[in-house]
């Protein structure tokens, strides 16, 4: 045995006892259960990501698709559905749902991403007569 060896040994010796000490091995445990949590922890939070990803261009995807049937509401039911196909489906979404009443649109689109597929719906149609102004009056 070499001398650093027998300097260790008398060391070990000294501060544990004369007993091995039984902590052999836990720092690579620690290690691996850290590793493991922060992978688990990185792993939800892409997850969560991809979810506000997904809604965010089906929100998007549901605006312009109202807007334009909004736009072609005119022209029929029909007619402004199959525009609000034709741009959700120029955002890599879906029309799950088209609906017009009078000069209202209302649709709801579909975006897949990965394992998830939110569903949002949106209304489009002309401005309301604009709010009764509140306050005092104003005097000439």
């Amino acid at each position: 045995m070499r001398h650093g060896g027998r300097a260790a040994r008398r060391w070990i010796q000294r501060r544990y006892g004369g007993r091995e000490p039984r902590e052999r091995g836990l720092a690579t445990v620690w290690v691996a259960v850290t590793t493991a949590t922060l992978c688990t922890v990185f792993a939800v939070v892409l997850a969560l990501g991809q979810v506000v990803v997904a809604r965010h261009r089906a929100g998007g995807a549901a605006d312009l698709a109202a807007l334009a049937a909004a736009d072609r509401a005119l022209e029929g039911t029909t007619a402004a559905c199959r525009a609000a196909q034709e741009v959700a489906r120029a955002q890599g979404a879906e029309v799950v749902r088209c609906g017009v009443q009078g000069e209202i649109a209302d649709v709801i689109a579909r975006v897949s991403l990965g394992p998830y597929a939110p569903e949002v719906r949106s209304r489009a149609g002309p401005a309301t007569q604009s709010p009764a102004p509140t306050g005092p009056p104003q005097s000439p």
